[in-house]
């Protein structure tokens, strides 16, 4: 059986900093610039100005496991990048932040750009242009 924890009426503290905490993660929105020295690499650019090329690349098939060296996605930071997840979906993507085990930026989705992250083990493969 599932119980919900009580929390007293005070939970909530009077200025208690924002989520994500301001530094906590550089490349996200809210975050602050990757400091020299950090290896995940991003900023907080925003999103392109424009939509992703229109056609859709060729799955290249490998013989690898699902999980995704973030290293190798590092050279796609801030370019036009076709994600294919392990799921089997795919999508345009434009990576802004780079992390040991995520990656996040934004997505198109529904003719727009949208924030999206995920954990790079849920990358099947990725191509950037």
């Amino acid at each position: 059986m599932y119980y919900t924890p009580y929390y007293p009426s005070d939970y909530r503290i009077q200025g208690a900093p924002p989520f994500p905490p301001q530094g906590l993660f550089p490349g996200f929105p809210g975050g602050q610039p990757s400091q020299p020295g950090f290896s995940g690499g991003g900023s907080d650019q925003g999103p392109p100005s424009g939509p992703p090329p229109s056609y859709t690349p060729q799955l290249q098939q490998t013989a690898s496991t699902f999980a995704v060296d973030p290293g190798s996605m590092r050279r796609c930071l801030h370019r036009f990048t076709y994600v294919w997840l392990a799921n089997g979906r795919g999508f345009w993507f434009y990576p802004t932040f780079v992390g040991r085990t995520s990656v996040a930026g934004y997505r198109w989705r529904n003719f727009r750009w949208v924030f999206y992250g995920t954990d790079t083990n849920r990358i099947r493969s990725f191509q950037c242009t």
